[in-house]
């Protein structure tokens, strides 16, 4: 086998001579292709050759049982990618999922969402964290880990391949599926699961698990000697669930911060070096720094993407990000957060990040909803109204309960009020506030030495919209597992998994984990059968 790159403009791909010439009548197959934007942007096409003696074999995904119907059942709470990818692995290895999820199916929760942005209604139950699909759904559906450390990522991309994403996430470097695909691929995976056996039910938020099963908050009984726990990052009520039965649990470190928000043309301009014109897809930033000992660095950066209310409770403000598949928005944004290690929050309860995690959320939201009572109280400046009273609250002219505290870069770092805000994409709007004084000073210190620093053109400008805050980037607290078997350490028969186990961070990345965990159930579950149990 020999490797060998074909370069060319942002505007064609390769051509087909071009790639026979430099394959040398091999066969051969396209395995990458990345934007290098160093210099003069160019597509750079990464290709595999192989002689007779060693031809390609292409990738197949693992059979699937025709039916689980009669099969022994797993329960699955919790219908995220670390979910979903555990009850498809449960189908290939012969035993029914049964797939429990406190929210809505994937199309119903769009009205309970489009409600949180438009009248900063929370259902806690329906939201852009709770619903089928979890957070990744609407979230631009980012799928960069290349990692291989836990097992053969192309199960998880053919399998979305499979069941309606573009081929085009097996090659590219930076893959994303977009919040306006990812919906109707969530559903595809669901009627299969059901056509083979597997059962879904929506409204089933678990407060209980035995060794017999589960029950749900209305009564609904479910019964499965194996229960895989994958409830994601923000289902806090999960966690005091089994601290109340004994259950051991461990503070995990997290990080928090703000979503940034600049308008898109400007990092195109910066990236492509002002080269970028219509029809180049959106450009794209991450950075990482080391300020006083913590991380600073970008997170789920959404390309011509909007801004979007997370907040999984009535009470606090919470930001997350999201794209559609073909990132023309007017805005790019991101997180940009500081790292969080335990010993940073005094305390001995391994719920202390998570209650530290809240209190934050909390604060942003008193902030602004103190800053719109004073507003209505008198004239307040908009966004693009005139100049009055140089003290009036600076908000946008419609905001509701999920108003976000926000301020411009430069005026944050230099420690001062914004006195105008600039046009965002975050529909519940936007309050002027002292971000440098209402995030933690852990946070806000690192935030304010780490702009100036990014080595992206006209990163650092009055032009960038900080909004607050940022916090649900990972889970706070994790589950411990025994590290053969999955199994939760301290109640036999939960196998704690994905995101909010705490060992995975991203589609992927819990995808996989559903997949590993799903074989050591199976595996579990196959040595009592062949005991005799």
């Amino acid at each position: 086998m020999k490797t060998f790159e074909i370069s060319c403009p942002l505007t064609r791909e390769p051509r087909l001579k071009e790639i026979e010439a430099k394959a040398g009548g091999l066969q051969w197959v396209l395995k990458k292709r990345s934007i290098d934007a160093r210099k003069e942007p160019v597509w750079r096409y990464q290709y595999e050759a192989y002689a007779p003696e060693d031809a390609y074999v292409p990738y197949s995904l693992p059979e699937y049982c025709d039916s689980v119907a009669d099969r022994p059942a797993v329960a699955v709470v919790g219908a995220g990618p670390a979910g979903m990818f555990a009850a498809l692995k449960l189908i290939m290895l012969g035993y029914k999922p049964i797939v429990l999820e406190r929210g809505k199916n994937v199309h119903e929760r769009k009205f309970d969402m489009a409600r949180l942005s438009r009248e900063g209604v929370v259902d806690p139950e329906s939201n852009y964290c709770y619903g089928e699909g979890g957070a990744g759904a609407f979230s631009d559906g980012k799928l960069y880990t290349r990692s291989s450390k836990r097992g053969d990522i192309r199960e998880v991309l053919y399998q979305l391949v499979k069941f309606g994403a573009s081929p085009d996430i097996l090659i590219d470097a930076h893959p994303h599926i977009g919040s306006d695909k990812l919906p109707a691929i969530v559903e595809n995976i669901r009627n299969f699961v059901t056509a083979r056996g597997g059962e879904y039910h929506f409204g089933a938020r678990v407060v209980e698990i035995s060794p017999e099963g589960c029950r749900c908050a209305d009564g609904r009984f479910f019964a499965a000697s194996k229960v895989i726990l994958a409830t994601g990052h923000s289902a806090r009520d999960v966690y005091e669930m089994l601290q109340a039965k004994g259950g051991s649990l461990e503070a995990k470190g997290f990080a928090l911060g703000v979503r940034v928000e600049h308008p898109q043309e400007k990092i195109n301009w910066s990236q492509y070096h002002g080269a970028w014109k219509p029809g180049v897809p959106a450009a794209e930033y991450s950075f990482v720094e080391q300020v006083d000992g913590r991380g600073v660095f970008s997170f789920c950066m959404c390309p011509g993407g909007i801004l979007v209310p997370s907040s999984t409770e009535e009470g606090t403000v919470v930001l997350n990000g999201m794209s559609n598949s073909a990132r023309n928005g007017k805005f790019a944004n991101a997180g940009v957060v500081v790292q969080i290690e335990p010993e940073d929050v005094a305390g001995d309860s391994p719920l202390r990040l998570m209650d530290f995690q809240h209190e934050v959320e909390k604060k942003m939201y008193d902030y602004a909803q103190s800053a719109l009572v004073e507003a209505k109280n008198r004239p307040a400046r908009k966004m693009k109204g005139k100049k009055s009273d140089p003290d009036a609250v600076v908000c946008s002219p419609e905001c509701n309960n999920m108003a976000a505290p926000a301020q411009r870069m430069e005026d944050f770092c230099l420690g001062k009020m914004s006195k105008s805000l600039p046009e965002t994409s975050y529909r519940p709007g936007i309050v002027s506030a002292p971000l440098h004084e209402l995030l933690p000073p852990m946070v806000a210190d690192r935030l304010r030495k780490a702009f100036p620093r990014v080595g992206i053109r006209n990163y650092y400008t009055n032009a960038a919209l900080l909004l607050a805050v940022e916090s649900r980037t990972s889970s706070p607290v994790r589950i411990p597992r025994d590290a053969q078997s999955c199994e939760y350490v301290s109640i036999p028969g939960i196998y704690p998994c994905g995101e909010g186990a705490g060992y995975a961070g991203g589609i992927v990345s819990s995808a996989m984990d559903g997949i590993n965990v799903a074989t050591a159930v199976a595996a579990a579950l196959d040595a009592e059968k062949g005991a005799g149990r």
